[in-house]
């Protein structure tokens, strides 16, 4: 039994360190980006209100979520 509470802790460790880099990428990249100005952002504005949806960030962020996924499961499973 606790060889499943290793494997356990594994994927949360690596789970952990996943979203810190993650994080990281995402806090070092809203410093030198400007999110709104990209193409393909919606912008919905009203008075008091505000709305910004990067719609092509949100794309190829999840893109790229998706090959790290990948590649991180593959390298588990060796």
């Amino acid at each position: 039994m606790m060889g499943n509470f290793e494997s356990f802790g594994k994927w949360l460790v690596a789970a952990g360190i996943i979203l810190v880099v993650i994080g990281a990428v995402i806090w070092v990249l809203g410093k030198f980006t400007d999110l709104e100005s990209l193409p393909g952002t919606l912008r919905i504005q009203s008075a008091g209100f505000t709305c910004v949806v990067p719609v092509l960030a949100s794309i190829v962020g999840s893109i790229l979520l998706t090959v790290i996924l990948n590649l991180v499961v593959r390298l588990f499973n060796k």
